[in-house]
């Protein structure tokens, strides 16, 4: 490993490191603001490390029916299922009350929801990752994926617009459901794991090759990719761990904050956003001037990609061709205005939902796929 891998990704790190030392002990809900941040630093690394990007994944099967990446994502939600159960086990000891976990991201499934999730799916593919893989693939140099955020701040917007219509056209109607209250705590993990566990079996007979590559250790961690397997696995110790200190995955409350925010402050807001604020979900927030713990948290991933990029020797600064500035804006668009209509993306809605046991989670699955489905095939047609 030279010193022009290292050096940078140790100034990264105490940059990093300051502020952690420098930030608030909580904001203003109480929730830890320096653990957030060292929780994104470590998200942030894995995802890197074992390139847990929901749309590379679906290409990598689309294309090739790679199903590693997909093995991955089962394998996140099986670990923090079973996490997630253990702590409502002691929250929520009777889930037929009819309450929902605290913070949880049980959102409702609505039409909204389907659209959202299949825009989510469209936008994935079109700018070429999902909003955390944006992020973390900055820290990588795809200094393109800017121009994806700045569209999906654009989409925010353009949600906060169309959110009155959508809630009075079926939102009001919509209810969360939530498989524990129909099933307790153990039935509903039951019922998960089985439908996880079927999904890995029949991707691991039919597609998985027999002969794995030995890699020795130290390339393995610092150079070589993770398996996804092992990324899915600390994804779901992280999302877990995040849930008992800090609160549940998400990565959209602060661009949407952000978003809302300089919205509001244009005066393009409605004077009321129906119901928004009592849904659960990535919730966006007018911003003050104390730090979110979903905005540290992001900075964290992109701290933390960086290091990981530049000791792997993954860092490959790269400018986007200026045909592709359409594609990528429109696509970025696509995943703002799918992310804040469905309350939240691939990583809040789909993670912390299926694995909180949120039907709004697998809903948001099927249609996000869908969505990347049709996008892959448009992609093949296109030449912006």
């Amino acid at each position: 490993m030279t010193l022009s891998r290292l050096f940078p990704a140790l100034l990264a790190l105490a940059i990093f490191a300051a502020f952690v030392f420098y930030l608030p002990a909580r904001d203003a809900l109480g929730r830890p603001l320096p653990l957030s941040m060292l929780l994104g630093g470590v998200f942030g690394i894995v995802l890197q490390r074992s390139r847990f990007c929901f749309w590379c994944i679906s290409a990598d099967w689309f294309r090739n029916r790679d199903p590693r990446g997909f093995l991955g994502i089962l394998a996140a939600l099986a670990v923090g299922s079973i996490g997630y159960t253990l702590i409502l086990g002691a929250w929520l000891p009777d889930p037929f009350s009819g309450r929902l976990p605290p913070d949880a991201h049980v959102g409702p499934v609505s039409v909204a929801l389907v659209l959202g999730a299949f825009a989510f799916g469209l936008g994935m593919a079109l700018s070429g990752s999902c909003i955390s893989a944006h992020i973390y693939r900055l820290g990588e140099g795809a200094f393109g994926s800017i121009v994806a955020l700045i569209g999906a701040l654009a989409g925010f917007m353009v949600g906060f617009l169309s959110w009155n219509s959508l809630y009075l056209w079926q939102g009001y109607a919509a209810r969360p459901l939530w498989l524990p209250g129909w099933l307790g705590h153990g039935g509903a993990l039951a019922v998960q794991l089985a439908v996880l566990a079927g999904l890995a079996g029949y991707l691991i007979w039919r597609y998985v090759p027999r002969s794995p590559e030995t890699v020795l250790p130290f390339t393995a961690i610092f150079q070589r990719r993770w398996p996804a397997w092992v990324g899915g696995l600390l994804v779901g110790f992280i999302a877990t761990l995040a849930y008992v200190r800090v609160g549940p995955l998400g990565v959209t409350a602060e661009l949407g904050s952000v978003a809302r925010t300089a919205a509001s402050g244009a005066g393009l807001l409605p004077e009321t956003l129906y119901g928004l604020d009592g849904l659960a979900g990535c919730a966006t927030v007018i911003k003050e001037t104390v730090p979110s713990r979903n905005g540290v948290f992001v900075l964290g991933i992109l701290f933390g990609s960086f290091a990981s990029a530049r000791v792997a020797g993954d860092w490959q600064p790269a400018l986007p061709k200026p045909t592709e500035l359409p594609r990528l804006f429109l696509g970025g668009v696509l995943l703002g205005w799918g992310a804040m209509v469905a309350l939240g993306c691939t990583v809040g809605v789909i993670l912390s939902g299926i694995m909180v046991g949120a039907v709004s989670g697998w809903v948001f699955t099927a249609f996000c796929l869908l969505g990347a489905w049709i996008g892959w095939h448009l992609r093949q047609r296109m030449t912006w």
